[in-house]
């Protein structure tokens, strides 16, 4: 049987990266992003990613492997990891998850979600009933029929609504009961996860320090230049930081409102994040203020999941 893979969670701006390193270098272990922005190239200040000593300490992984004006999901995201933690434990070393995309998580350790093929015919109906109705037609058939999948969808996701309803009439049952089931299955690779947690007040104070860094190293220059090479792919631009440099770029706000734009962005991603985190019921969560020794707190977690 193989040895549970590891998993440091945490939101964006909790210290993942600053203590990861540490840790696999005491673990014997390889770090592997679980982020869905760090796979893009030429994204780097951004994202956060790990610089050339880093990734000189410890093999970095699922980073740089597509162009910014690439797609890239998360079932492709879960070949490319399962493919890379293979090779790691071939080479006897410990993988070592790090990152904060609760969503990949979930398909890495609980597999996709299992609901009904693909129907065109039924998305055609679909798509000519919201063009036929007007904007907002689909969202509310959907807040009807399932008002728990209609809160967390945007009436202008046209994608996701048209799936939730797609899966409905295919199914005979709600897309979030569905999810409910999958969201609670068992794990279908055994893992052992440990979560960093912070004062929001504390988060906050990290998000405005990490979004001026960010802006001082040249994130709107970073910006320009992906621009020029082939622009964002839809998925590419939703990325916290860039979607509000294009913001300013394009004329939508001005210089000296990028920074707080950014930072209150970034705060509610924050929020949304420790509310997916909160369904992990085999994670344990630490705060590393808290703690007289960081780094060992965190190993012994490892070791020992249970509070």
């Amino acid at each position: 049987m193989e040895p549970p893979v590891l998993f440091l969670l945490g939101p964006t701006a909790s210290g993942k990266s600053e203590l990861a390193l540490p840790l696999a270098e005491a673990l014997d272990a390889e770090i592997l992003s679980l982020d869905s922005m760090a796979v893009y190239r030429r994204m780097d200040i951004g994202t956060a990613k790990p610089g050339p000593e880093e990734r000189a300490r410890v093999p970095h992984h699922l980073v740089d492997l597509v162009e910014p004006w690439e797609s890239f999901d998360a079932a492709r995201y879960r070949l490319e990891a399962l493919r890379v933690l293979e090779e790691v434990r071939r080479r006897g070393k410990k993988a070592l998850f790090v990152g904060g995309t609760p969503f990949y998580f979930q398909v890495l350790t609980k597999g996709l979600f299992s609901g009904p093929g693909a129907d065109p015919e039924v998305r055609r109906r679909l798509l000519e009933e919201e063009e036929a109705g007007g904007e907002g037609t689909l969202h509310r058939k959907l807040a009807r029929l399932d008002p728990p999948a209609a809160a967390r969808i945007h009436p202008k996701d046209l994608k996701r609504l048209v799936r939730a309803l797609e899966v409905l009439e295919l199914s005979g049952k709600p897309l979030s009961s569905l999810q409910k089931e999958w969201e609670r299955s068992e794990p279908a690779l055994p893992y052992r996860g440990v979560g960093i947690l912070r004062e929001p007040e504390v988060l906050k104070e990290r998000i405005r320090r990490r979004t001026r860094s960010m802006l001082e190293k040249g994130l709107v220059e970073e910006t320009r230049s992906i621009l020029e090479a082939g622009g964002f792919s839809r998925q590419a631009s939703a990325a916290l930081g860039y979607r509000q440099v294009l913001d300013f770029l394009e004329g939508r706000i001005e210089e000296e409102e990028l920074e707080e734009a950014i930072s209150r962005r970034t705060w509610r991603f924050v929020r949304k994040q420790r509310t997916w985190f909160r369904k992990f019921r085999h994670v344990r969560w630490l705060d590393p203020d808290e703690s007289g020794g960081p780094l060992e707190t965190f190993l012994k977690a490892f070791w020992k999941p249970e509070p």
